[in-house]
């Protein structure tokens, strides 16, 4: 098979159940399953605030796929087939990107084997074509491994590392020093210093522009501001609340908190009244209650990062009490399907480790364990793990074929 028609053949495989659930979620899409950068980039285009009441910037949120909304919506307008083939395209890319992965590491063969297996796990499916922020991290992380793993670079491409992976953070700010864990294995590698210093350099200069006008507009040098989100998954009651199968937005508030920029913007819309915030102010106290737990509980901070750890690698889908679906059909596939497709991955991924050479097995490593050290540091959950569930597809693609791999990303002359 050419690598145009394998290109196509992952693509439709991509495509077409998503296409399936969105035309079922339909009536739901953008009214069941909306997130704050719906508000945010329906707020921009309505008054050119990038926030939640007009005048009133915020910096609460990573911004690039409220950034993406924005793009859609301006384009084509807020509809359930505008956001859902949207997000359906970048399932496509993933899909492609994956499949060029495997073929340059086993073979062109494996690559449609990968891409199949990771675009078909059926949290996905769903997950894709419903508002989350996570789903650019997917093809963003496929980016970083295939550039990352061809060793040593050029300045160039590690400037476009560089880019990517700063991209990167202003989608998920959790991987805010993941630019310098990629420079260290550059380095390891064989780039030189030159070039790999240049991936830290040029994510820091991909994400200042919004950390500068956070200064200008909000008042303070951040990625974000939402320090509470980390502060409800770093306090006495957290561990309690996630053990009864809650989410971090159950965890008790503090008694006579200030209003977040979210409450302003519902108190804008029931009343037409503008409450100010003061982001970087709550930012710095809710920081500093998250520092202070860490030194006076480090007992129970353990406990959470073995909690985060369970939650993240637990086969079966957060069953979070009170959120959307619950009670119904979706259960049997969170409960049972999920854990059918995943733990065979689980079993194929550890083998595959064993099977390709070193280099490859680090940098498998550095994804996994880096995502599962995000959960440590914040939460663990279902949906932070599988946008790089590719990486496990990837090595079990390499258990399946059994073969030793000497010379990875090195073309054959049938490639």
């Amino acid at each position: 098979m050419s690598r145009r028609r394998a290109l196509a053949l992952v693509a439709v495989a991509a495509a077409i159940p998503r296409l399936i659930v969105l035309l079922h979620e339909r009536g739901a899409m953008l009214a069941s399953y909306v997130e704050k950068s719906d508000i945010l980039a329906r707020q921009f285009l309505a008054s050119g605030t990038f926030g939640y009441v007009p005048g009133e910037p915020s910096a609460s949120t990573q911004p690039l796929y409220g950034w993406f909304m924005i793009c859609i919506y301006w384009v084509a307008g807020r509809h359930w087939w505008t956001l859902g083939t949207a997000q359906v395209a970048v399932s496509v890319l993933t899909a492609i990107l994956v499949c060029e992965l495997g073929r340059r590491t086993v073979s062109l063969r494996a690559g449609i084997v990968a891409a199949v297996i990771a675009t078909w796990e059926p949290y996905l499916l769903w997950h894709d074509v419903h508002v989350n922020r996570e789903i650019l991290d997917q093809p963003i992380g496929v980016a970083m491994f295939l550039l990352a793993a061809q060793g040593t670079l050029t300045r160039r491409r590690a400037a476009l590392l560089g880019v990517i992976s700063g991209v990167a953070v202003l989608s998920n700010s959790r991987l805010i020093v993941f630019p310098i864990v990629l420079a260290i294995y550059l380095l390891w590698r064989g780039t030189s210093w030159r070039a790999a210093i240049l991936v830290p350099v040029l994510a820091a200069v991909a994400v200042a522009p919004w950390v500068v006008r956070n200064k200008v507009e909000v008042g303070c040098f951040a990625m974000t501001t939402d320090a509470r989100a980390l502060w409800k998954a770093n306090n006495v009651n957290t561990y309690t609340t996630l053990a009864a199968g809650k989410w971090i937005d159950d965890v008790p508030d503090l008694a006579g908190r200030p209003p977040t920029p979210q409450d302003t913007g519902t108190t804008y819309d029931q009343t037409g009244e503008k409450v100010h915030v003061d982001e970087c102010a709550q930012q710095s106290s809710y920081t500093k209650l998250v520092f202070t737990f860490w030194r006076e509980h480090p007992g129970e901070k353990a406990k959470l990062a073995a909690q985060a750890t369970r939650m993240i690698w637990d086969p079966r889908v957060g069953l979070d009490e009170g959120r959307n679906g619950q009670g119904g059909a979706l259960d049997t596939i969170r409960t049972w399907i999920e854990p059918v497709y995943v733990l065979p991955l689980y079993l194929l991924a550890i083998v595959g480790l064993f099977f390709v050479p070193l280099p490859l097995r680090i940098l498998s490593l550095l994804f996994i364990i880096f995502e599962t050290a995000e959960g440590w540091v914040f939460a663990g959950t279902t949906r932070y793990r599988v946008s790089w569930d590719w990486v496990l597809a990837l090595l079990a693609v390499v258990a399946l074929s059994r073969t030793p791999l000497e010379r990875p990303f090195k073309r054959t002359s049938s490639q």
